[in-house]
């Protein structure tokens, strides 16, 4: 089974070091955070309507001319309470459905930061690979401007034409472009990895960037139970589906009677020193019971069983979507291995294949396009071995999304 930090397995401290500072500091997830945190709120609002709702009151008034009593001051204080019994789950359902949408706001934090990782280390293997591009593109240069001074020696005795030395200039210019290419993509990438990082784009971080980790052991899948035990979004989807069943069962309840008492004590008096002598108190009973609402209510019922179906298709879906994920990214990292040796018998042969053709050509037996094209095809092969390199690991690191369970940040380890 893969870790819960899955960037753990690659052993890799640089990226690790890069993946946690995204998650500490990035914009995008912290905002993710504070929904949840209102969703927290939310969830504490709708439960204070299982308890009374207690006020005081003070009232003071002065009348001019004095009509009923001597001074023409009127004052009162009072304490009032109000409470609904939840004689049928109304209410308690209500709270239900908020709770279970505060786990879902949770666990949708928790699905962004497993986003976040994965979106960080691929951009950091693809700066990783665009530095090796670039100074691979810088050997090739050189490499090909050694040619270029070689040929040029053979063309003034008379061994060369003058249409290779155009053809090594192509090369020679197509190399060159490789490298702006190159120098383009890893500014592009720097400037990308910063935003994920929380910082300006100006102020890039300073990493190693020497080489590519090794591929961790391929991790076991488990069953597909535990996959929707285990990821944040199957979870979600699933509180969202119990958050619609409790808003319907609300909507049903009602239609219901609704019986509230009500309590209030006061005290009334023309001046203060007798302020605190009388007072009186009031308990009174109250039942309301739906009769003609002219449709609204059965409507209610109606369309929060709708959302209820719909959040139940929709939670069907992630599920097939996670386990789909998962076999196409072992399907994917299977096919992306065997490329990798095929691409590396490939560069194996070129190598040889120029370095008998340079031999022949030293010698006069072969021409020098032949050599020229045997060059460019073992440089080809050089770059696309670094990129299916990359690919492989960005692969895993979908296999690793696929799998993934939620994991604690610094924001998480907070929590009571």
């Amino acid at each position: 089974m893969a870790p819960e930090k899955w960037w753990t397995a690659f052993e890799d401290p640089v990226l690790s070091e890069v993946i946690e500072e995204a998650l500490q500091n990035n914009l995008s997830l912290a905002g993710d955070w504070e929904q949840y945190k209102a969703a927290l709120a939310v969830l504490k609002s709708r439960r204070s309507f299982l308890w009374p709702e207690v006020e005081a009151t003070a009232y003071s008034a002065i009348s001019r001319p004095e009509p009923d009593f001597a001074g023409g001051e009127n004052l009162q204080m009072g304490v009032s309470a109000a409470y609904e019994l939840d004689l049928w789950g109304r209410i308690a359902s209500g709270v239900q459905a908020e709770k279970f949408r505060s786990e879902a706001a949770f666990l949708d934090y928790q699905s962004a930061a497993m986003t976040l990782s994965a979106e960080t280390g691929i951009s950091w293997f693809q700066l990783v690979t665009t530095h090796k591009q670039l100074e691979l593109a810088e050997q090739q240069l050189q490499t090909n401007q050694k040619i270029m001074r070689l040929i040029r020696n053979r063309f003034s005795s008379g061994q060369i034409r003058a249409v290779d030395i155009l053809r090594q200039e192509q090369l020679l210019e197509s190399t060159r472009n490789q490298k702006v290419f190159y120098e383009t993509e890893l500014a592009l990438l720097q400037n990308e990895l910063s935003v994920l990082l929380g910082i300006p784009p100006q102020n890039q971080p300073e990493f190693p960037t020497d080489s590519l980790p090794q591929l961790p052991p391929l991790p076991a899948t488990g069953l597909p139970l535990e996959l929707i035990r285990r990821r944040p979004d199957v979870q979600q989807a699933y509180a969202l589906v119990m958050a619609a069943d409790r808003e319907m069962a609300a909507a049903i309840r009602a239609k219901f009677p609704r019986l509230s008492l009500n309590l209030s004590g006061q005290m009334r008096s023309n001046d203060y020193n007798n302020l605190f002598k009388d007072w009186a108190y009031t308990l009174a009973g109250n039942i309301v019971a739906p009769l003609f609402y002219g449709g609204r209510l059965n409507a209610e019922v109606e369309r929060t069983e709708a959302v209820k179906n719909q959040r139940l298709f929709e939670y069907g879906q992630v599920v097939l979507t996670a386990f789909r994920e998962v076999e196409d990214a072992l399907i994917r990292e299977l096919k992306q291995q065997e490329r990798i040796q095929i691409l590396q018998r490939q560069l194996e042969l070129a190598q040889k294949t120029n370095g008998q053709l340079r031999i022949e050509f030293l010698n006069g037996i072969s021409n020098y396009l032949d050599v020229l094209l045997s060059l460019d095809r073992e440089q080809q092969l050089q770059r696309d071995l670094l990129e299916a390199q990359q690919v492989l690991l960005e692969t895993r690191i979908e296999l690793y999304r696929a799998l993934a369970g939620g994991f604690e940040t610094e924001r998480t380890a907070t929590l009571p």
